[in-house]
């Protein structure tokens, strides 16, 4: 089997695992709003499921960005940030390259919001000092893939769904509540014990068919970056350092014996090893078993992009971390690492050429 027969493959199967989980989730909806009113019951969620659905779709990505004080980037800031983000979206054949912000934080994360014609990739200022170029190019194509397969709206129907069937679990059971109270005060009552069972467990179902949604997708932005980028190793690297920089290390430390890990069922996003090896798989196939490719080492170290805070005389500014206030003693930022006639190759290292869309 070829290497793009294999990417099909694997991507057809993401494909029905994503549709499965999504009937599954309205299923259990209808099941659930059936179980609480009936025929009116599954109305009442499909019309304000619909609106509440149209009404997220048109919910602007400021929003979110303004929530975690993220600002845009420019070129002349980060120019590495910038380049890759255009190259990769030009190979991922989007109309309209997403938009670069950075989130002030000391912990290392990165998330796409918007649709396609205006979608923002959003990292931290942990996230971009510490990753190679190489890293930084495997997460930026990493979160432009959710962009290109619109995980952002795919993820946010599941949310509706899930809000929903717990919405109407926790009213039908209220109900219910009341009709044993007055079962208790001797007025006749029936109760479905079905209906019961079905309103008791559709929250937990939710939750987890929605968990179960984005670790497919998440194996699906695994894929596409890799493609994109046409080297695993540098997403793997990545998630490797993400996963030791979010606690993993220090359990080490104080619990040597390790601490039981959560399972699978209940994670949003796949075990790291799992998507470590995957990925792993994936650069065999593309390049054989040897070892990475010449010239990509770990790039130099680049200052925060985060500005600096300069306090007027006499000023005392406190902040905690992420709280950045918008004043004019912000400084413009400065050169980063790649503002150097090497800047060029630090692209080229991390994106290796490789088969367009």
């Amino acid at each position: 089997m070829s290497l793009s027969d294999n990417f099909s493959r694997n991507r057809a199967r993401n494909t029905l695992h994503t549709w499965l989980l999504a009937a599954g989730s309205l299923i259990l909806l209808c099941t659930t709003a059936w179980a609480f009113g009936g025929a009116t019951g599954v109305v009442y969620a499909a019309v304000f499921g619909t609106l509440s659905l149209w009404l997220a779709q048109r919910a602007s990505p400021r929003m979110v960005l303004a929530m975690y004080k993220a600002r845009p980037v420019e070129l002349a800031e980060f120019p590495t940030g910038v380049r890759i983000v255009e190259e990769i979206a030009r190979r991922a054949g989007l109309p309209v390259a997403p938009k670069l912000f950075v989130v002030p934080s000391k912990m290392m994360n990165a998330f796409a919001v918007g649709r396609r014609g205006d979608a923002v990739i959003a990292i931290t200022d942990a996230l971009a000092t510490r990753l190679s170029a190489r890293e930084l190019a495997g997460v930026l194509a990493h979160e432009i893939s959710h962009v290109l397969h619109e995980d952002v709206r795919v993820m946010a129907f599941a949310d509706m769904v899930s809000r929903f069937t717990s919405f109407m679990s926790t009213v039908g059971l209220f109900s219910l509540i009341l009709n044993l109270l007055g079962f208790a005060g001797g007025y006749p009552a029936q109760i479905p014990w079905a209906a019961v069972i079905v309103l008791l467990a559709a929250p937990t179902v939710g939750g987890l068919l929605q968990m179960a949604l984005s670790r497919t997708r998440e194996f699906d932005a695994d894929l596409e970056a890799a493609r994109l980028t046409g080297d695993p190793d540098g997403l793997a690297s990545a998630l490797q350092k993400l996963e030791k920089a979010q606690g993993r290390l220090w359990e080490g430390v104080i619990l040597p014996g390790g601490r039981i890990p959560d399972p699978s069922i209940l994670r949003s996003h796949p075990l790291t090893d799992e998507r470590v090896a995957r990925l792993q798989s994936l650069k065999n196939e593309m390049t054989g078993a040897g070892g990475p490719k010449p010239g990509m080492g770990t790039a130099r170290p680049r200052p925060s992009l985060v500005p600096k805070i300069r306090l007027a005389p006499g000023e005392n500014l406190s902040r905690g971390e992420g709280n950045w206030p918008g004043s004019p003693h912000i400084a413009a930022l400065m050169a980063a690492h790649d503002l150097s006639p090497e800047g060029e190759e630090v692209i080229d290292d991390a994106l290796p050429a490789c088969e367009g869309p």
